[in-house]
């Protein structure tokens, strides 16, 4: 039986695993043979191993250039931030001459939010190496979210001179499902840390703004479009329907369908249909909520008090406040940033105990899931502050919603919940939601840009993984039921 390239590829990574690992036993502190090793379980997927490898090479050799920028590198990708940060950060002060250990520093610090001191991490990069291609493409993100956008195409031009296209490493045995992902340089993209397995995809990622027609596209087989916020993300999906006029691939999400999410518009089309609630929401010029005469403005467009206000393009409560009369409204909004904000009028779906629920439901290529409840007893409800490490109670709801969705919120709620997804039309997405007091399904946010996150590993969540795994899994097949359909695949060059 013959095997293809990819296998050969794997077979020959494991043997020469097996060749390294008996030269060791004879030389265990060879430096050389140690860092060998550790790339080599790199590139057969064994990223814990891999990290405890490049920890034994620094044990023998601190400071060791590569085994510091690779662990630093795996701590990354496994979305360990805080032990990236520290790696790179070590390494950009014993290897200050090298341009990539501040870029890669650079890079871990936007993640975590830390925009000025990656942005001095980048200059660093910069003076090392003037025309450090990460470093460029890293201020070019910066720029875009500041909104400078001159500065940001220069920038973009230089860290894509060629038309370049940052395409993912590749460790699996079988040829790869090849996916162009297209994302925005501002954020507000599809997390699919937990979806994309190098193991079985290999990825090419396209930042829109950084788009050209003179670029030249990767082979691949889909096209998944990871933009997911239409309040935040205009000139990314601008960019990216102009990529699709040159792409001949199963596309997933569609900027058209996305672009049509934002806050303001899902509360004027979902509220129309049938036992769905949506609030009023209503953007204003941000000297619209500063005036005098700021009160009678939102009572002219029906709103009453408490009133809710947010910067649009923000998440996970961030830049968002409940204010409870006029006499707050001023001092409350003053430090909102942005020249826009949403008012939305304030729906009671606190529960008969008092706090409140936000029950989330995704939408993968037609099918629905659910995904989370989280129960608080604070109105601004999320997962990560929620109150479900407290209350057995809470996680016994969970459960019931997680393993009997149909039964537990009724069969009208979840007739309403497919009449969402149908009017959204994205192949990924999710609904939060909870219910007014009229037992309506109130809508809080329906888009995109809905993470999948694996539960704490702690005994009491044990209950959520299968149900989790389950969207991961769909997911997934979808993506692979999209690139068979799709064009014949080819090798990355």
């Amino acid at each position: 039986m013959s095997v293809g390239p990819w296998a050969k590829q794997w077979h020959a990574r494991t043997a020469a695993l097996r060749r390294v690992e008996k030269q060791l036993a004879r030389s265990p502190d060879d430096v050389g043979l140690r860092l060998e090793r550790a790339q080599l379980l790199e590139d057969l997927g064994l990223r814990e191993e891999a990290a405890a490898a490049y920890v034994q090479v620094l044990v023998v050799h601190p400071w060791h250039y590569d085994a510091m920028m690779r662990l630093g590198a795996l701590f990354a990708v496994g979305g360990k931030q805080d032990a990236a940060r520290a790696v790179f950060l070590e390494a950009a002060m014993r290897h200050a001459d090298r341009a990539a250990p501040h870029a890669c520093l650079g890079n871990v610090l936007l993640d975590v939010g830390d925009t000025p001191a990656a942005q001095a991490a980048f200059e660093a990069a910069l003076r090392a190496d003037p025309d450090h291609r990460e470093a460029h493409r890293g201020l070019a993100i910066i720029f875009e979210r500041a909104g400078d956008v001159a500065a940001a195409d220069r920038a973009w031009r230089a860290g894509f001179p060629d038309g370049s296209i940052a395409i993912s490493p590749y460790r699996g045995p079988k040829e790869p499902i090849r996916v162009l992902l297209v994302t925005s340089a501002i954020g507000g993209n599809i997390p699919l840390q937990h979806v994309l397995d190098d193991r079985v995809f290999q990825w090419a990622t396209l930042i829109a703004e950084s788009y050209t027609p003179s670029m030249t596209m990767p082979p691949h087989s889909v096209l998944f479009n990871a933009i997911g916020d239409a309040d935040k993300c205009a000139r990314a999906l601008d960019h990216a329907e102009l990529l699709l006029e040159r792409v001949d691939a199963q596309i997933i999400n569609p900027p058209d369908r996305v672009r049509g999410s934002g806050r303001a518009a899902n509360a004027d089309r979902l509220g129309a249909l049938p036992g769905v609630a949506v609030p009023r929401i209503v953007a204003f010029p941000r000297a619209a909520l500063l005036a005098e005469d700021a009160a009678a403005t939102l009572a002219e467009h029906g709103f009453d008090w408490p009133l809710l206000v947010r910067s649009p393009g923000f998440h996970t409560g961030n830049h968002f406040v409940s204010i409870a009369g006029p006499a707050e409204l001023a001092e409350s909004v003053a430090p909102l940033p942005g020249d826009e904000l949403l008012a939305i009028a304030y729906l009671d779906t606190r529960r008969a105990d008092g706090t409140w629920a936000k029950y989330r439901a995704m939408f993968v290529d037609g099918e629905l899931f659910p995904l989370h409840l989280a129960i608080s007893r604070e109105w601004k409800v999320h997962y990560f502050t929620s109150a479900m490490d407290e209350d057995v109670a809470f996680r016994e709801a969970e459960r019931a919603f997680l393993e009997d969705m149909p039964g537990t919120i009724g069969a009208p709620a979840v007739a309403a919940l497919h009449a969402i997804g149908a009017e959204l039309g994205l192949d990924y997405g999710g609904i939060d939601f909870a219910f007014d007091a009229q037992g309506r399904l109130a809508v809080f946010e329906a888009n995109a840009t809905m993470v999948i996150l694996p539960p704490k590993d702690d005994p009491m969540y044990a209950y959520r993984k299968a149900p989790i795994q389950r969207v991961l899994d769909a997911v997934r097949a979808m993506i692979m039921r999209r690139a068979n359909a799709g064009a014949a695949r080819a090798q990355f060059s």
